[in-house]
């Protein structure tokens, strides 16, 4: 990983996205229903894979979620496996709505 990864959300289009030296390189789409944010795809480009740059997204998108007091669905995959991997996160972990 790098200090030169910049991630910013663009509610608008609803997705973080990551940069690396001012180049897109990954980026995380996402919904929200009232309080949650629904962590719906991570995508990071392939000349971009093996840096850390999704975990840094997943990472950033949490820190955020907790801030503002909302919880994760994470119908994402790349989201469902950093929730099994880290329980210290589990309390921003929301089941689906219905389920």
């Amino acid at each position: 990983m790098t200090d030169d990864l910049v991630i910013e959300d663009h509610p608008e289009a609803r997705r973080y996205e990551a940069r690396l030296d001012g180049t897109l390189a990954g980026w995380v789409d996402y919904g929200r229903v009232r309080t949650r944010l629904v962590a719906l795809h991570t995508e990071v480009l392939p000349e971009f894979e093996g840096r850390g740059i999704a975990s840094a997204l997943v990472r950033r998108v949490l820190a955020d979620a907790r801030a503002a007091g909302l919880t994760v669905t994470p119908r994402c995959p790349f989201f469902r496996r950093h929730f099994e991997r880290h329980p210290e996160d589990a309390d921003l972990r929301a089941d689906p709505i219905g389920d």
